[in-house]
């Protein structure tokens, strides 16, 4: 019998030393370079004969915050983050289930159909969008463009057939012994599912929820033409701080890499947080049992 070999055995230990170290310096470089700019004063920046700030500039990140409003910008990126991934999660677990689990007429002109939504370009999207936002306006008088509603149901319509395809990979992989002991005993669909399945599909769940996250949390597009002043998301707030200067022509560079690196934490925290459930997601789902 051929032994399997280990992925480790490709590379020598000394080569694999040099080459993750080799990685982890091509990764960390944007991000100390990004860092190193929040803090040198913009004067600084502007002229570029300095690697290294000859003064540190810790006001950037005291500055920023009353330079646009990206307080609110923060809030607006979060709130309609979290409901669109957790609304689009819901609705993925609910709907992976029924195609994993029963076979119907459409099923998998369905499953193609996500497929087919991916390649879709967003930015053919937008206007029959706004236009569909505006002619319900027309219709019900009832204000859609401008609030956090619109936004939300746009990005579900890019999270959640991703979600969707997800989970029906990922619970395709769980054996439906488990949940048809669950039904031997006395339980529902909805209590196996709720209390068997989605335990078990931790990992998947959280996958979708991070990636739908990420849809709303990175777009700059639709959230520009869909959103009101005071509902206006970070990426929108930071394009914004893009163009605003002071003292003449002078870019507020330093507050504005301040202002990045603010707006990237909440995702490097969502990261750190679900490490190991996102590790476990990515490898597990495409595993069948």
């Amino acid at each position: 019998m051929k032994r399997q070999r280990n992925a480790q055995d490709i590379l020598s230990p000394p080569v694999r030393i040099i080459a993750t170290v080799f990685l982890i310096i091509f990764v960390l470089i944007p991000v100390i370079y990004t860092l190193l700019l929040s803090v040198t004063p913009d004067s600084e920046i502007s002229d570029g004969e300095h690697l290294l700030p000859s003064n540190w500039a810790f006001g950037n990140y005291i500055q920023m915050w009353t330079t646009v409003n990206l307080a609110q910008g923060l809030f607006n990126s979060l709130y309609i983050s979290l409901v669109a991934s957790a609304i689009a999660v819901i609705m993925a677990v609910g709907a992976g289930y029924v195609i994993s689990r029963f076979k119907f007429h459409g099923r998998l002109p369905y499953l193609y159909s996500l497929i087919g939504l991916q390649t879709v370009p967003g930015v053919m999207l937008l206007l029959p969008l706004f236009v569909l936002f505006a002619s319900i306006q027309a219709v019900l008088q009832f204000k859609l463009v401008g609030t956090y509603q619109a936004v939300i149901i746009t990005y579900l319509t890019f999270a959640l057939p991703f979600a969707t395809w997800l989970m029906v990979s990922y619970l395709g992989s769980i054996p439906i012994d488990l949940e048809e002991a669950a039904l031997v005993d006395g339980a529902t669909r909805l209590q196996a599912l709720w209390r068997v399945i989605v335990p078990l599909a931790l990992p998947g769940v959280v996958v979708a929820l991070v990636f739908s996250f990420l849809t709303g949390w990175n777009d700059v597009l639709f959230a520009s033409v869909l959103t009101a002043p005071e509902t206006r998301t970070i990426a929108v707030q930071l394009q914004a701080f893009s163009s605003a200067q002071e003292g003449g022509a002078l870019p507020l560079y330093g507050q504005l890499m301040g202002a990045s690196v603010v707006s990237a934490l909440p995702v490097v925290i969502l990261y750190m947080v679900f490490q190991r459930y996102l590790i476990g997601g990515l490898t597990a789902g495409g595993v069948k049992g």
